[in-house]
């Protein structure tokens, strides 16, 4: 590597000689050689901080190049890959920015250090964005909840400057196409570690609420043991049954009914379910779309905004609830924000697998459509297998959605893009 040279060395020495000391071996570089460095991990793993520090070296070490951070969202790159407790603004010492405010462009989600380097964010929900810029070194988080992975192959056609262009994965693991193909692919060095092997970072409030809620679960297999979880015994869904029916973000339909339905959280706090938003339609040959998941741990107020703008940004028909715990307080909710808004209330009378089962059949005859990929919901619906201990949100209210959609049809035209 290029020898540091200018004013922030010292800091950037001591940044490096801290992780040496601090880092767990599984969080520094295989010394084997590889393209891609694939990181599965558990939730409180480190993989933020290992991003963080990989991506923030190479670029202090390197005077001059160019280094690309793709996240989910501008949302996620804001609040954790950026700006979070563990991102590269929190670690990069202050005397290594070229400006005293540290970042300096769109949304602060570029870097611009002393050396001539730049570290520069992108959102996977946006891949075109990616298409024309060239890096030598990238860094992808949360790859496995990336909605369109194509936004991975426009990266890698621009990770291509230097003698060895190299990328960095830090994700929870999920059983998408991606994930399978870059763990069997021989120029990827792939790490693997659980939730507890950073006991001593997690506090024991943090720790024993996940051993409550995901020990012994599918669901904890996967988001704390890091396992790539594929088709469960008991679950109503595979992942099969939704790859083989998935279409992309342009295609062309035009759907007679669209619905925003909401399985509303009684609470918002860190430890509350969510509240499950999902939008959905249906077209004149009664084939079913999923356009769009937008759950999420919220209050009241928050989930009843955002399930009013889906409604009107969707051209929707109708907004439909849950309402066993929040009766007509979900409806009360909704009208203040909006008086007008077509609302109808749903309520569970059946035990959620029963519920589920005629919408799995949907699944198994192809006639469900997914617009791209939400893997938050599709890992829920493959291993959800009718335990109590956590509760599928977003699988609740895709299940309501499907369910009114498949009662009649109405006279609207969309465009899916």
């Amino acid at each position: 590597m290029t020898q540091l040279q200018t004013s922030g060395d010292k800091e950037a020495i001591a940044l490096y000689t801290e992780w040496l000391q601090t880092a767990r071996p599984k969080q520094l570089q295989p010394k084997d050689e590889h393209y891609i460095w694939l990181i599965l991990a558990g939730r409180g793993w480190g993989k933020t901080r290992t991003g963080a520090q990989d991506i923030a070296l190479y670029a202090l070490r390197n005077p001059g190049v160019s280094c690309a951070v793709v996240a989910p969202t501008h949302g996620d790159l804001r609040r954790v890959c950026f700006n979070g407790p563990s991102g590269l603004n929190t670690i990069i010492p202050e005397g290594c920015f070229n400006n005293p405010s540290g970042y300096s462009s769109y949304r602060g989600e570029e870097i611009k250090l002393h050396n001539g380097s730049q570290i520069v964010g992108y959102a996977a929900i946006n891949p075109e964005r990616l298409r024309g810029p060239q890096f030598h070194r990238a860094w992808c988080d949360e790859l496995a909840a990336w909605r369109y992975p194509e936004a991975f192959d426009q990266l890698m056609f621009g990770l291509r400057l230097g003698d060895h262009p190299q990328c960095i994965i830090t994700t929870t693991p999920k059983p998408t196409k991606i994930i399978k193909e870059l763990v069997e692919r021989e120029d990827v060095a792939v790490t693997r570690g659980h939730t507890f092997e950073n006991e001593e970072n997690l506090s024991d409030t943090a720790l024993a609420m996940l051993r409550e809620r995901y020990e012994g679960t599918a669901m904890g297999r996967q988001e704390l043991y890091a396992e790539i979880v594929d088709d469960i015994d008991g679950a109503l869904w595979t992942n099969d049954m939704i790859e083989g029916a998935r279409l992309n973000k342009d295609t062309d339909k035009h759907l007679t009914k669209i619905v925003i339905a909401i399985d509303p959280a009684v609470t918002a706090n860190v430890n509350s379910d969510e509240t499950g938003i999902i939008v959905a339609g249906v077209d004149h040959n009664n084939e079913f779309y999923i356009l769009e998941d937008l759950s999420g741990r919220y209050t009241a107020e928050k989930w009843g905004t955002i399930a009013v703008k889906a409604f009107y940004d969707w051209e929707a028909d109708r907004v439909i609830a849950e309402v066993n715990n929040g009766g007509d307080l979900v409806e009360r909710l909704l009208r203040n924000i909006d008086p007008n808004i077509p609302y109808a209330q749903v309520r569970a009378t059946r035990g959620k697998l029963i519920r589920a089962e005629p919408i799995a059949a949907l699944y198994e005859q192809k006639r469900v459509h997914h617009i791209g990929y939400h893997p938050e919901l599709e890992a829920q619906m493959c291993t959800y297998v009718g335990d109590t201990s956590t509760s599928p949100d977003r699988l609740d209210a895709l299940v309501w959605a499907l369910t009114e959609l498949s009662k009649s049809r109405g006279e609207v035209n969309w465009r899916i893009n």
